[in-house]
């Protein structure tokens, strides 16, 4: 009998929910006869309006080199982190730095005029291209080698409801945008089965805890260890729809209006659904291509939790020589930092199922921006901080370029991925290839 036939008859057999059947055919014990080839992924994770530079980019160059006070979270994985410096969005046309920067951020391409009027220079559209992790996505899942349910998986947090160029940096195509999924409970809907509402949701847990629980049984011990950590999740989003439902608020709860975003004091406990939904899709195979969007260019995230109440995109607007408002801003960029590591530790605690190592040893992590610092708008020196070992890069190292256009770290990243590009975006910036030094 052969492997599929054996797999399907097992499966049949233990009569598993829908929810449950995307990550039960990914343990090795029931590996597709693919899935001996080493999986690769890549997250984007953005967040907005620059950065400060004398407290972000190392004073070192190379593999001996000190994480500034930005980056401090970063510490316990600096030999897989890579830094790159000097990288810069050299394309423009219509649209304001902002637009631009959000807008050609991972698509390296110019906008299309449009009737969008930023905050200077000419209105703009959508983007006139597909954006890289979109690109990589179409190649993955035109391969049944690398083919997911979902291909890629768009996460957001607290990105406002309305559509425009600043909201969006992921595009299908030319004026293509894709919107990013904000709400823990709607992507764990996508992911995990149809729902109308929490109490559906909690009966597809039931299911899906239950089936874990039967499959938990009938495998060995390095498929059960995988199991435990994919029920884990499952108890903590149980644990926080009983919690929500049961909590006493003193009052009557108002029925709010369609469309309301969440609160922003809400923003750190998005931020850890959000990514522990990250870890668990890939854990599930659901996708190997991810964006995780801090709300958008000109975000105005106000971080009580950190003691600041001002809005980010006010406060990156001070002048260097405010500051209290250069402190703040490094606060606030430390905490997205403190995200990223929260993701790249979670990866590296999760064992990757079917191979050898763990998420974070075949995943890179990208942190970017659209701007390179706030109060100049500048589009030179765009923060490109990449960490984990997805892509075979040579990490645990600070680079400096001078102006390199960042058409060619786009290329670089879809030819780790093993789609061999010879350009991307606009071809005037890829000339030279792939950005060099990275290998």
């Amino acid at each position: 009998m052969s492997q599929i036939n054996t797999r399907r008859e097992f499966l049949r057999d233990l009569g598993l929910s829908a929810a449950a059947l995307p990550f039960v055919t990914n343990l090795p014990c029931l590996a597709a006869p693919y899935a001996e080839k080493r999986k690769q992924r890549i997250v984007v994770m953005f967040s907005p309006d620059g950065i400060v530079p004398n407290t972000f980019w190392p004073d070192e160059e190379g593999a001996t080199f000190k994480l500034k006070e930005t980056m401090k979270p970063l510490e316990p994985f600096q030999n897989r982190t890579l830094i790159l410096n000097g990288v810069s969005d050299r394309v423009r046309g219509d649209g304001d730095n902002h637009m631009r920067g959000m807008g050609c951020l991972l698509t390296g391409i110019e906008l299309f005029p449009g009737n969008i009027q930023g905050g200077s220079d000419t209105p703009a559209g959508w983007s006139s291209g597909i954006s890289i992790d979109q690109e990589i996505k179409n190649f993955l899942q035109s391969n049944p080698a690398t083919r997911t349910r979902f291909g890629s998986l768009e996460f957001g947090v607290m990105v406002p409801e309305r559509a425009d160029t600043w909201t969006r940096m992921s595009y299908s195509g030319p004026n293509k945008p894709l919107a990013p999924i904000d709400n823990p409970y709607q992507m764990f809907q996508k992911l995990y089965g149809r729902m109308k509402d929490q109490e559906s949701l909690k009966s597809v847990l039931d299911d899906l805890k239950g089936d874990l629980e039967k499959i938990r049984t009938k495998v060995g011990v390095q498929d059960r260890r995988i199991i435990e950590e994919h029920a884990t999740l499952v108890r903590e989003m149980e644990q926080e729809l009983r919690s929500s439902k049961n909590k006493d608020m003193g009052h009557a709860i108002p029925v709010l209006e369609p469309g309301v975003r969440s609160d922003n004091d809400n923003m750190p406990l998005i931020s850890k659904q959000q990514i522990d939904l990250i870890v668990s899709s890939f854990a599930g195979d659901f996708a190997r291509v991810a964006t995780l969007q801090y709300t958008n260019s000109v975000g105005q995230a106000r971080m009580h939790w950190l003691g600041i109440n001002e809005g980010q995109h006010d406060l990156s607007h001070e002048p260097d020589s405010n500051k209290d408002a250069q402190d703040k801003l490094t606060r606030i960029n430390q905490w997205y930092c403190s995200q990223l590591a929260y993701l790249a530790k979670r990866l590296s605690e999760t064992p990757e199922p079917g191979g050898t190592g763990s998420l974070l040893d075949n995943t890179l992590l990208v942190w970017t921006n659209e701007l390179g610092q706030g109060n100049s708008h500048t589009l030179h020196n765009i923060p490109f901080v990449l960490v984990g070992n997805g892509l075979n890069f040579q990490m645990g190292r600070s680079l400096r370029y001078s102006k390199l256009p960042h058409n060619r770290l786009l290329m670089a990243f879809a030819h780790g991925m093993g789609h061999r590009v010879t350009r991307f975006g606009n071809p005037d910036f890829c000339g030279e290839g792939v950005l060099p030094n990275l290998s």
